[in-house]
This record gives C-alpha cells, sequence and structure tokens, in this order.
C-alpha cells in the first residue's frame, strides 16, 4: 500500500506554483477592473450592463482559454490582450464623453496618479469664483453636474488669463461650440468643445452671473469675479440666441488703464501739437476713428491733457465706457425730465459753464450745431465721432452742421485712428524683404536695412512647440495707436470756408504735410514697433460678400 504522504507529494509536483501565483495576480486584477467599469459607466451616464457585461465575459471566457491551451505563455497573451482589448475600448468610449480632465490614462491622468488628492484640489482651492451678488462659489462635489460646470470654466479662465486674452466668443454650430480668444485685439482659433461639454459652462456662468438658465433667444447680460491668488478680477458674460444654438460673448474687464497723451502712439511731431492744446481757450477738435480703434481711449485722454483743476470738464455721454476722476460725466437718458435729444443735453450741460466738454457718440445735426455754438463761445469741445478717415470725418461734420463758415471758424483739429499690435521685443526677428516689398509700400531701401515680423514658432529637442513667455506664442504683446492728423491754421481755415471740393480740401491737406494712416504705420514698421502684415490685416478693408449671380 503506497504511503499517502508520498502520493501527495508525487500530486503536488504537477501543479506549478510560480503559474499559480500568475493566475492570480491577473484574476484579482481583472475582478476590481469590472468592479471600475461598472461603476464609472453609471457615473458618465453610458450602457453600463453593455461595458461591465463586455469586460467580464471576454475576461471569463479568456481564463477558460487560458487553462485548456497546453502552452501557459501563450494562454496568458490570449488573456492579457482579451481584457486589455475591451478595457481599452471602454475607455475610449467613456473619453469621448466627460471632460478633457476627467479622462483616464491620458499624459494628464498618468501624471496626476504620482500626485495625491490635496495636491490635485490645491489650485482650484486657491481660485475663487464670486457671483454677481458678491458671494463665493463653493466647490461642488466631485463627479457632478456642478463641478463638471465649475472646473471646466476654471480652465477657460485661467488659460484665457495666461494668453492675455480680453474677450472669449463661443459661437454654436450644429455639433460643436466654436471657442474664439480675442487677444490684443486679433482673434486665435482655439479648440472645438463638443456641446455637452459646453452647455456645463454656459449653464454655470448664467448661473453665477445671475442669469435665467432657461431663456435661450433673448440677449443677457451680467457680471461675475474671480479671486486668485488675493488678486480679483471681473468678468461680464453676455449671450444671444441664434438658429445653431445660444451665442456666449466672457469679457474680461481689466478697467481702463489711465493713459497720459504720451502713451497713446503719437509720433513727435503730433505729440507736440496737440499737447499745445492745453493753452488754448476756446475751439472744437475731432477724434475719429473706426468701431474697436481706442477712440474712446483718446476722447478720454485729451479731456485729462487739460488740468482738472483749473478747468470745469465735462462730458456728454450715453454709456460711459469707464469712470474718470475730476471730470463730470453726464449720461443721456431719454426718459430724463425735460430733455428730449441729446443735442438738447449738451445746450443745457453748456449753460452750466464749464470750461472743457467732450461730447461723445455725436451722430446728429442738432447735437454738432450745439458743439459749434458751444466754441465759438469760448468753449474748448472735444468730438467723437466715427469715420474712417481725416478727410471723412472732416466731410461728416460739414454735413452734420450744415454751416461752412461755422465749422471753419470753430474747428482747431482732427485726428482718425487704428489700434496696431506691438511686436513682442523678445521673440520678433528681423529679416531683409526683397525690393518689391520697398517699392510697394514706398520705402527707402537704402535707409531700412531690415524689417521686422513676428517669430516663428520654437520647438525643444523633443519636437514639441515651446511659446514665447512674452507672448505666448502670438508674436506681439499690447497695442499702440497710429494716427492720421491735422492742425487748422487761418490758411486751411480759408480752404475749409472756401473750397469747392472735398478733394480740393484733401490736397490740401497733403500740403499742409498730413500723413495718412498707412504712412504713419510704415514709420513704425521701419521702427520695429509693428510688422507690415499687421499693418495689412488692419488697414485692408474687409472683403464684400459677392452676390450671386442671376440665372
Amino acid at each position: 500500500m503506497p504511503d499517502p504522504l508520498l502520493a501527495a507529494i508525487e500530486y503536488a509536483g504537477y501543479i506549478s506554483i510560480v503559474k499559480l501565483v500568475v493566475f492570480l495576480v491577473f484574476f484579482f486584477l481583472w475582478i476590481p477592473l469590472v468592479t471600475w467599469v461598472n461603476n464609472d459607466a453609471k457615473a458618465v451616464e453610458t450602457n453600463d450592463a453593455f461595458w461591465t457585461g463586455l469586460v467580464l465575459g471576454s475576461g471569463a471566457i479568456a481564463m477558460l482559454i487560458w487553462q485548456f491551451v497546453p502552452f501557459f505563455i501563450i494562454g496568458l497573451l490570449v488573456y492579457v490582450i482579451a481584457v486589455a482589448a475591451t478595457s481599452l475600448a471602454y475607455v475610449k468610449h467613456r473619453n469621448v464623453r466627460v471632460m478633457d480632465f476627467d479622462r483616464v490614462l491620458t499624459a494628464e491622468h498618468i501624471k496626476g496618479l504620482f500626485s495625491s488628492k490635496d495636491e490635485k484640489m490645491e489650485a482650484l482651492k486657491s481660485f475663487t469664483f464670486i457671483t454677481a451678488n458678491r458671494n463665493e462659489v463653493p466647490l461642488p462635489e466631485p463627479r457632478t453636474p456642478d463641478f463638471f460646470g465649475y472646473r471646466m470654466t476654471y480652465d477657460l479662465i485661467t488659460d484665457a488669463t495666461w494668453r492675455r486674452a480680453s474677450d472669449i466668443l463661443f459661437s454654436p454650430t450644429p455639433q460643436e461650440y466654436r471657442v474664439v480668444y480675442y487677444v490684443d485685439g486679433a482673434p486665435i482659433k482655439q479648440p472645438s468643445i463638443p456641446k455637452e461639454q459646453a452647455n456645463y459652462i454656459i449653464h454655470f456662468l448664467k448661473q453665477i452671473a445671475d442669469l435665467d438658465i432657461k431663456e435661450k433667444r433673448k440677449p443677457q447680460k451680467g457680471d461675475f469675479g474671480v479671486s486668485k491668488g488675493g488678486a480679483y478680477n471681473d468678468w461680464q458674460v453676455t449671450t444671444a440666441g441664434s438658429t445653431a444654438g445660444e451665442q456666449i460673448m466672457i469679457r474680461h474687464d481689466i478697467g481702463e488703464e489711465i493713459v497720459k497723451l504720451e502713451q497713446l502712439g503719437l509720433m513727435p511731431d503730433q505729440l507736440q501739437q496737440i499737447s499745445a492744446f492745453r493753452q488754448l481757450k476756446q475751439g472744437l477738435f475731432i477724434a475719429a476713428g473706426p468701431k474697436k480703434s481706442g477712440v474712446t481711449t483718446t476722447f478720454y485722454t485729451l479731456l485729462r491733457n487739460h488740468d482738472a483743476f483749473l478747468n470745469s470738464i465735462n462730458t456728454l455721454e450715453k454709456e460711459p465706457s469707464e469712470e474718470v476722476l475730476n471730470i463730470t460725466q453726464n449720461i443721456y437718458s431719454p426718459s430724463d425730465t425735460g430733455t428730449t435729444t441729446y443735442g438738447k443735453k449738451l445746450e443745457e450741460i453748456v449753460r452750466m459753464g464749464p470750461d472743457i466738454v467732450g461730447v461723445a457718440d455725436c451722430e446728429d445735426s442738432e447735437t454738432a450745431k450745439q458743439a459749434c455754438k458751444a466754441a465759438k463761445d469760448g468753449k474748448i469741445i472735444y468730438v467723437q465721432l466715427e469715420a474712417p478717415s481725416v478727410i471723412q470725418a472732416l466731410a461728416k461734420w460739414l454735413k452734420l452742421v450744415g454751416d461752412r463758415r461755422l465749422v471753419a471758424e470753430t474747428l482747431i483739429g482732427i485726428s482718425n485712428q487704428r489700434l496696431f499690435r506691438k511686436l513682442c521685443a523678445e521673440c520678433r526677428q528681423a529679416y531683409a524683404p526683397n525690393k518689391d516689398v520697398f517699392r510697394k509700400f514706398n520705402i527707402n531701401a537704402e535707409k531700412t536695412k531690415a524689417l521686422y515680423r513676428a517669430g516663428k514658432v520654437i520647438y525643444d529637442k523633443h519636437g514639441k512647440p515651446s511659446d514665447c513667455e512674452q507672448c505666448q506664442g502670438t508674436g506681439y504683446v499690447g497695442r499702440t495707436g497710429v494716427f492720421e492728423t491735422i492742425i487748422i491754421n487761418e490758411e486751411l481755415r480759408t480752404v475749409v470756408r472756401e473750397a469747392k471740393s472735398l478733394p480740393e480740401i484733401g490736397t490740401r491737406f497733403r500740403r499742409a504735410k498730413m500723413l495718412y494712416i498707412q504712412e504713419q504705420t510704415l514709420r513704425k514698421v521701419i521702427a520695429g514697433i509693428t510688422s507690415i502684415n499687421e499693418m495689412i490685416r488692419v488697414i485692408s478693408p474687409p472683403a464684400k460678400k459677392q452676390k450671386p449671380k442671376q440665372q
């Protein structure tokens, strides 16, 4: 009779302890994987039964195959491939449905595995949203719709702030939202966002800006704040309906920086002429330009050019863009008692006896005549006008006033302007343009050996783009004004009064050494302040849409 102990030892020899341990390790890794897929599928609101069954079934079948395959390594590979394939299929599916920060097996996710949960939340804790009612927004519970909105808006605001964006535009399409940052006044496209994700941001923004969440057609406007590291910033939210969905504009309310006359971008000769207005006792000056060309900043700066303690300064505005210290700002509203028009409101202000009056949004004949009358009666008047050039600003003013003699008698000067981005001093690149460029823009090739352009993208040793820390890869930092100006002397006063046509006035202005916007911009191109491409972008007229030909 065989010894039982010896039989047991002989039987055990058929089982490999190493293979058994490997099998058990992969089995106990598979069980929590199935549990995670089940719980995660429910959290991301997808078909949890299907995906759980797929991962569970593939693992079970692969284990059976593993047991019957005579070669252990081949069975192991079959098991690993089956489980990995179904798991990765689920990961790919769920990553499409969630926010960027909630995706798994990405580079950011793997990097985050090596940091603690407290470290991950530290950035969010130092960042606080402030509602329109000035209440702090608490950090929502993770993996909730409120948290997704909070986190995505945090990522958006943080990225836009780093890139120096003043505006963020969300434009809907049938499948997604297009995102555009406006940096230094220029639109820069960003990666689009799926509509499902954008809806989290929109919902959260409308909540903290105290807007009607259900209203998606009528325009709405609200504001909220952001506090980070002790610094506070205001943001504005504007919504508008469209056929494709709700359009959203988020604007960083930086606040108008107090600009001195020397900081506007005037050339030395222009600065000297306009600085002399401090000594004048009466006259009318027109600050003109297209929309979003910085005319409002110039308008306020011209008023600040005068000593507010020695002069009484007033403005008439429909919607002030900033609060100006030591200047009385009068806001026009049609509902004002006893005031029916903008012109009558100006007449009322002039009767109060100010020395200097700034008239914004002067677009009607009555107001223009009142402004000229005030200038004739011993006031200094600054008028803000929308026009594309000095000559066209004069033409518009002559038409509004309707009296050439009165215009000639009161007008002391006209400016027209544009805003150009300034080249980044850190990464701008010098280059020698070909002769055609010099000839096209009438640049003296002998005096100008090189021009400057925005720096190209720099790649590191791994082939990844490395953005300039100064401009974040845009090639430009900040903006400067370029001005077309004319100061009206006695000779030009006669021209304005007696010229038979507008081209004749333009010819006489040119004889008085008035340079056009393009010529003034070229002076800054040659100085390396801006680039030819930027000049073309700003000055070129917008392309006209061609009408379809009739059949």
